[in-house]
C-alpha cells in the first residue's frame, strides 16, 4: 500500500532548465546538506551518531602521557597508520613527540619498535620524531597526487615562528608563523622537504594546531584547512581558513571559511577530508570547544584524577564533535546539523577540556563493507587516556528520515549519467520507500510514477530502484529530471546513478 497518494509538482517558469539543474553525473550523493533537496514534506534531515568499536590505542609506554593528542589515520600499502602526539608531564616535554601505531585491519593496533629516536638511552620505541626535531608536529597525511615520488608519498607539516623584515606584514600578537614540510617513504622516518614551500599566513594565530592537508582529485590541487583566530565584534572564535596550491610551492591567498548566519562556536581542530566514496564532498568532524563551560565539580575532578600540564588546569571547559561539510571549490562550511555528532558520553572522564578530539581520517572497514570507521581520543589529561575506534554505517552520516505516518522529499532538477538509480536506505518491517521520476518542471513520467514503483523495504547500502517499465533509466540520462521520494518509517542516506 502506498503511503502518500498526493503528487507534488513544482513548476519552473523562468530560465533554462538545464542551467538550473544540478549535474551529479554518476557520483555518490549524500544528504549531509540540502544541495540536492528542493522540498521536504513531513520528513527531516537527521544526523546519525557513530557507535563504539572498542579501544584502539591506550597508554602503555614510558614516553607517553595523559597529554597525548590524536593526529591522523590513513591506509597506505597493506596497513593502516595512526599518528598521535605522545606527551608526558615532564617539565622538559612541552610539545611532545610524534608516535605511530600500525594495524592490518584497523581493529588491532601495535606500536612498532622503529629505532629512530633515543629515549632513556634506548631506541626501542615507536617515536618517529622527538620535540627537538619536529616542534609541534601537525597532521601527517597521504599524498595521493598522481606522479608524486614514492619516497615523498607520506607527508607531514610542522609549524615554526619566523621573524625579520620580510615577515612584517604577517605579524600578529603571537608573531608570524609558517609551515615546514616533511616527507617519508615508509611512514616512520621523516626528512625535511628540500626546497621548502613558503607557506605563511597573515591571519591571526594561524597554524595553531588542527592543520589538515590533502590532494583534491576534484579540484586538482593541494588544499590546506587550518586554524586561525577570528574576531567578531567583541568576541573571538577559533575558526578555519583555506588555501590551495597546484604544485605545493605556490599557494593562493588564504580565505577564511564562512558558516552562514548561524550561532558561532569554537572549532579547535577541523579534520577536513574528502569522503573516500564521494571525493567531491569534504567532511569535517570538527572538535567543538566549549570554553568556560565547566561540568564537573571539584570532587568529581578529584575522582577522575585529572592531571595538570605545565600549570594548566583542564577542568573548566568541555568539548565534543560536530559535523561540518563543504563541497569541492567552496569556501563555506555547511552547518546542516547544529546537533552533536560525537558525544562525550556517560561518566565523568570525557567532560573535561580538550578531550573527544577526533583524528583526521574516515576509512572503510576491510572486514565489513557495510561499516566505516573513525577515531577519537578520550579521557584527556588522565591516566586512562586512549583512542577509541568508532563505527558508522557506510555513507550513514545523515539521512532523509520519514516517520511511521509517512512523508516525502522532492529533489531539485538533476542531470545524471548512467543507467540505473541505486539508493542507500533502511526501513522498519512496516516501512517502505518509493521513488518517482518527474520532468524538471514536476510532471510525473508515465511508467516511473510512485504507483508504478516496486516497493523497497529492508536495509541495504546499495539497492537498485525498479518500476513497471524496469530499472533502465538511460533514456533520461543527460536530461533534467526530478526525483520524488515517498517514505514511511525509513531513512534515505544517499543516491547514485550507475
Amino acid at each position: 500500500m502506498k503511503t502518500m497518494e498526493k503528487r507534488t509538482t513544482t513548476k519552473i517558469t523562468a530560465g533554462s532548465l538545464r542551467e538550473q539543474a544540478v549535474n551529479i553525473g554518476n557520483r555518490l550523493e549524500l544528504f549531509v546538506d540540502r544541495c540536492l533537496i528542493d522540498r521536504l514534506e513531513n520528513t527531516r534531515l537527521t544526523l546519525h551518531e557513530p557507535v563504539s568499536g572498542g579501544v584502539a590505542v591506550k597508554l602503555d609506554r614510558d614516553w607517553e602521557g595523559p597529554a597525548n593528542f590524536p593526529l591522523s589515520v590513513f591506509h597506505c600499502g597493506k596497513q593502516y597508520f595512526m599518528y598521535y602526539r605522545a606527551m608526558s608531564l615532564l617539565p622538559e616535554c612541552e610539545n611532545g613527540m610524534l608516535c605511530v601505531a600500525v594495524s592490518e585491519d584497523g581493529i588491532v593496533w601495535r606500536k612498532p619498535d622503529i629505532g629512530l629516536v633515543k629515549y632513556n638511552g634506548l631506541y626501542k620505541n615507536n617515536i618517529a620524531a622527538d620535540e627537538a626535531a619536529r616542534s609541534f608536529m601537525a597532521t601527517p597525511w597521504l599524498d595521493t597526487r598522481p606522479g608524486v615520488p614514492e619516497d615523498e608519498k607520506i607527508k607531514a607539516i610542522s609549524c615554526e615562528s619566523v621573524s625579520g623584515e620580510k615577515y612584517t606584514a604577517y605579524h600578529d600578537p603571537q608573531g608570524a608563523k609558517r609551515l615546514v614540510f616533511w616527507v617519508s617513504a615508509d611512514g616512520f622516518s621523516f626528512r625535511k622537504l628540500d626546497p621548502q614551500p613558503e607557506l605563511i599566513s597573515n591571519l591571526r594565530n594561524c597554524f595553531d594546531g588542527g592543520n589538515t592537508m590533502f590532494w583534491s582529485e576534484i579540484e586538482q590541487q593541494y588544499l590546506l584547512y587550518y586554524r586561525w583566530y577570528e574576531s567578531v565584534g567583541d568576541n573571538g572564535y577559533r575558526s578555519m581558513a583555506r588555501t590551495g596550491s597546484k604544485d605545493l610551492f605556490t599557494w593562493s591567498e588564504s580565505i577564511p571559511m564562512t558558516y552562514g548566519n548561524l550561532h558561532r562556536e569554537q572549532f579547535y581542530t577541523n579534520n577536513t577530508q574528502p569522503y573516500f566514496r564521494a571525493p567531491h564532498i569534504y567532511l569535517a568532524p570538527a572538535a567543538r570547544f566549549m570554553e568556560g563551560k565547566r561540568i564537573l565539580t571539584d570532587s568529581q575532578i578529584s575522582a577522575i584524577d585529572l592531571k595538570m600540564s605545565h600549570g594548566a588546569f583542564y577542568g573548566n571547559d568541555c568539548s565534543d564533535v560536530v559535523l561540518l561539510s563543504s563541497r569541492a571549490g567552496s569556501e563555506h562550511y555547511d552547518r546542516t546539523f547544529m546537533e552533536v555528532f560525537i558525544r562525550p558520553g556517560p561518566g565523568m572522564s570525557n567532560w573535561v577540556s580538550r578531550t573527544n578530539y577526533p583524528a583526521t581520517g574516515i576509512l572503510p572497514c576491510d572486514r565489513d563493507p557495510n561499516r566505516i570507521m573513525l577515531f577519537v581520543a578520550r579521557n584527556y589529561m588522565q591516566s586512562s587516556w586512549h583512542i577509541e575506534r568508532l563505527l558508522l554505517r557506510t555513507d550513514g552520516f545523515a539521512s532523509i528520515t520519514a516517520p511511521w505516518e509517512g512523508g516525502e522529499a522532492l529533489s531539485k532538477p538533476l542531470i545524471f549519467s548512467g543507467r540505473t538509480l541505486k539508493i542507500n536506505y533502511r526501513t522498519s518491517a512496516s516501512g517502505q520507500v518509493y521513488v518517482e521520476i518527474q520532468t524538471a518542471d514536476g510532471i510525473p513520467v508515465s511508467g516511473y510514477t510512485i504507483e508504478e514503483c516496486k516497493e523497497i523495504a529492508g536495509d541495504e547500502i546499495e539497492r537498485t530502484v525498479a518500476w513497471k517499465e524496469g530499472a533502465d533509466l538511460s533514456a533520461f540520462a543527460a536530461k533534467p529530471i526530478r526525483l520524488r521520494f515517498v517514505l514511511k518509517d525509513a531513512d534515505l542516506f544517499g543516491i547514485r546513478f550507475s
